[in-house]
C-alpha cells in the first residue's frame, strides 16, 4: 500500500475530562495497538449529529479494533458546560468515550478548521487521515480494513473490547423530549426524542396515556428515530418529523395509525432530487412542521432549507434556502439559512428558529425571507431591546401568542423570550428554564418543553418581562490571521483509494465562496468547480468570515463494474479571518486527505 506521511498524534487534552469511561481518564498511549478515529464535534451542529449516525456502523462492525473518541469543542457558551455536553451524550445515544474539551485544546492541537472533523490515528500512534464533514465513513471503514491487515502482519494490531463504558440510565417519563402539541382533546402530545416515541400526556403535562412506538430505533412500522416537531392537520392527523429517519410520519390520535407519508429513510445530499413524489425524495433531518398557507412546512436543518409537503398532492420540494449555511435575506430562493429548527405560523407570516445563526426570521405569502432577530453565525448571547440589537443563543422553537407577538425558546440561554413585532422591541418572559425546546399556549398560561430536565413546565404568561442583565458572546474559535490582499484558498481533497472522482457527467467538485460582511471580497466571491481559488481580501476591513462551500464526489474505480458504487463527501466552513500585514497568505481547507 502507498506510503503514508508519518505525522505523530498530538496528546488528548480536555479539562472537562472524560465521559463514557467508567471516569477513567486516557492517554493516546493507552490507546495503542488501536486503530482511534477522533471525531470532532459539537452537539449544536446538525453535521456532527450525521456523522454520529455514519460511525455507528463502523463502531460496531470493527468493535474489536476501532476506539472512537469524540472530541467535544464546543461553539456556543452553553455548549461550554460540563453538564451540557454529559446531557448531549446520552440525548444523542453516543456509545463511545468522548473527551469534553471546553478550551478547544485538542481542537488547537490538530490545526481542526471545522465542525465536524474526523482525524484517523493508526495503531502506533500516528495521524494517517483527516476528513472535514460528511460523507466518509465509507472511506474511513475501507482505511480501517486496510489498517487492520498491516498491522496484523507487523504485530501492532491489539484486540480487544473497547474503553466504552455505558452510564447509568435514569427513570424519568420523559427524556429529552423536543416539540410539544396540544391535541383536540386537550391533552399533549410530546416527541421524547431520546426514547424514540411519541408520548400522549393529559392536560396535567404529567400523566402518561399511551406511548406510540416500540422505544427502538428504527424506520418500521411502529418505530421512529429521535422524532422532533408535531404539527396537527386540518383533518386531525398529526405531521411528524421523523428526524433521523429523514421522513415525515402521520399519527391519527384516533386509531394510533403511523404513517409514511415523505422521505425514504435515506438522507439527501447535493445532486439528488429537490421535488417531486413524496414517498421517492429524500430529506435531510427534518427538525421541525407547521401547517401554513395550506401546506406542511418543514424545517429542514439538515440542509439549512425550508421545504413544504402537499398532503393533497402527495409531494414535497424545496420552498426557501440554497443549502448554504449563513444569515441571508431576501427571496426565497435566494436567502441562507442556519439549521432551521422550530417554525410556528401567525395569519400571513411562518416564524423561523434559526438556530445556527442565533436568528429569529420569518417568510410571508409572498415568499420573501427576513430576519426580526439576530446578525450572524457567531454572534449570539441574551441582550432584551431593540430588536436589531438582540441577542438570541442557539433558540429551537417558536411559538405564536395569543396578542399577535411570539415567544421564542432560547434554548442554550436556557430563558423564554418574546418578540413583539408591532415594537420592534425583545423581552424575557421566564429564565432558570433548562434547555427549552419549544412552547405551547393553553388558555393564559404556556407550557415550555424543558428538555433537558425531561418535562414540561407550565408556566403563566406575565404581565411584565423578566430583567435580565445583558450578555453578549462571539465564539472563541480563533480567527485565521490572513494577508490583506491575495490570499490562496486551497481545499484540500484526495480520493479514498480504490476511488476516483467522478468525471461521468462532467466536474465532480464544487467551490462556492462568500464572504460576511461582503465587502470584505473584492475578488474570488461566486460558484465554481475548481477546488482551489485566488481571493482577494480588502485591507479597509479588519475581520469578518469566510464562508466556503465545498463538494466532491468520488465512485469505485473498478473498470469492469458497470455501476460503481459512489460517495459524497461535503462540508460547509465558517472560517474567521482578521487581516494582519504578518498573516498568511494561503488558506488550507481539508476536506479528505492531510494537507502537506
Amino acid at each position: 500500500m502507498a506510503t503514508r506521511a508519518r505525522v505523530r498524534a498530538p496528546e488528548l487534552i480536555g479539562k472537562g475530562g472524560w465521559l463514557n469511561t467508567g471516569d477513567r481518564q486516557y492517554t493516546l498511549a493507552d490507546l495503542r495497538g488501536r486503530i482511534v478515529v477522533l471525531d470532532f464535534w459539537t452537539f449544536c451542529c446538525i453535521n456532527c449529529l450525521h456523522v454520529l449516525d455514519e460511525l455507528r456502523e463502523l463502531e460496531q462492525k470493527h468493535a474489536d479494533t476501532v476506539v472512537i473518541i469524540g472530541v467535544h469543542s464546543p461553539k456556543f457558551v452553553h455548549e461550554a458546560e460540563h453538564q451540557a455536553v454529559v446531557d448531549a451524550v446520552e440525548r444523542y445515544e453516543v456509545h463511545h468515550p468522548v473527551l469534553d474539551d471546553p478550551e478547544l485544546a485538542t481542537w488547537k492541537q490538530y490545526a481542526v478548521r471545522a465542525w465536524p472533523t474526523l482525524v484517523v490515528i493508526d495503531p502506533e500512534g500516528y495521524v494517517v487521515a483527516q476528513h472535514a464533514g460528511e460523507g466518509h465513513a465509507h472511506a474511513i471503514g475501507k482505511l480501517v480494513e486496510e489498517l487492520e491487515a498491516e498491522h496484523a502482519a507487523k504485530g501492532t494490531l491489539r484486540r480487544g473490547d473497547g474503553p466504552y463504558v455505558p452510564p447509568e440510565p435514569v427513570a424519568t417519563d420523559l427524556r429529552f423530549p423536543g416539540k410539544a402539541l396540544l391535541l383536540p382533546s386537550g391533552n399533549f402530545l410530546v416527541s421524547d426524542s431520546t426514547r424514540h416515541q411519541l408520548v400522549e400526556l393529559e392536560g396535567d403535562g404529567e400523566t402518561v396515556v399511551r406511548r406510540v412506538g416500540s422505544g427502538e430505533r428504527g424506520f418500521g412500522a411502529g418505530e421512529f428515530s429521535e422524532p422532533q416537531g408535531l404539527a396537527l392537520l386540518p383533518g386531525g392527523l398529526v405531521v411528524v418529523a421523523d428526524t433521523v429517519n429523514h421522513a415525515l410520519r402521520t399519527y391519527d390520535p384516533e386509531t394510533g395509525a403511523v404513517e409514511t407519508v415523505a422521505g425514504t429513510g435515506r438522507q439527501w445530499m447535493q445532486g439528488e432530487p429537490t421535488a417531486g413524489p413524496a414517498r421517492e425524495v429524500n430529506l435531510s433531518s427534518p427538525w421541525d412542521v407547521a401547517y401554513f398557507d395550506g401546506l406542511v412546512w418543514i424545517a429542514m436543518a439538515g440542509v439549512h432549507q425550508l421545504w413544504t409537503y402537499d398532503p393533497e398532492a402527495g409531494t414535497v420540494r424545496v420552498a426557501a434556502g440554497t443549502t448554504n449555511e449563513g444569515l441571508v435575506d431576501g427571496p426565497a430562493g435566494e436567502a441562507w439559512f442556519a439549521q432551521p429548527s422550530g417554525l410556528a405560523a401567525t395569519g400571513d407570516r411562518l416564524w423561523i428558529a434559526d438556530s445556527e445563526t442565533s436568528a429569529l426570521r420569518w417568510i410571508g405569502t409572498d415568499r420573501t425571507v427576513h430576519t426580526a432577530v439576530g446578525t450572524g453565525l457567531f454572534d449570539f448571547g441574551h441582550r432584551d431591546g431593540a430588536a436589531e440589537q438582540a441577542l438570541l443563543q442557539h433558540p429551537l422553537g417558536v411559538t405564536a401568542l395569543p396578542d399577535g407577538s411570539v415567544a421564542v425558546s432560547d434554548t442554550y440561554n436556557h430563558a423564554l423570550r418574546r418578540f413583539d413585532p408591532a415594537s420592534g422591541e425583545v423581552t424575557t418572559l421566564a429564565t432558570d428554564l433548562r434547555e427549552p425546546s419549544d412552547a405551547v399556549v393553553v388558555g393564559e398560561d404556556v407550557v415550555v418543553v424543558e428538555s433537558a430536565r425531561h418535562r414540561l413546565t407550565r408556566l403563566r404568561l406575565p404581565d411584565e418581562a423578566v430583567r435580565v442583565e445583558s450578555v453578549a458572546h462571539r465564539t472563541q474559535r480563533a480567527a485565521a490571521e490572513v494577508a490583506p490582499g491575495a490570499l490562496q484558498l486551497d481545499v484540500v481533497f484526495q480520493a479514498p483509494k480504490g476511488q476516483k472522482l467522478d468525471t461521468r457527467y462532467g466536474p465532480s467538485t464544487r467551490l462556492l465562496v462568500s464572504s460576511t460582511p461582503p465587502e470584505l471580497l473584492l475578488d474570488g466571491e461566486g460558484a465554481g468547480t475548481d477546488l482551489a481559488r485566488g481571493l482577494r481580501l480588502n485591507p479597509e476591513v479588519e475581520e469578518g468570515v469566510l464562508h466556503v462551500s465545498a463538494m466532491a464526489a468520488s465512485c469505485d474505480d473498478d473498470p469492469e463494474n458497470e455501476y460503481p458504487a459512489c460517495h459524497v463527501h461535503q462540508q460547509d466552513w465558517g472560517v474567521p479571518v482578521r487581516l494582519t500585514e504578518s498573516g498568511t497568505d494561503r488558506l488550507p481547507l481539508v476536506l479528505a486527505g492531510l494537507d502537506a
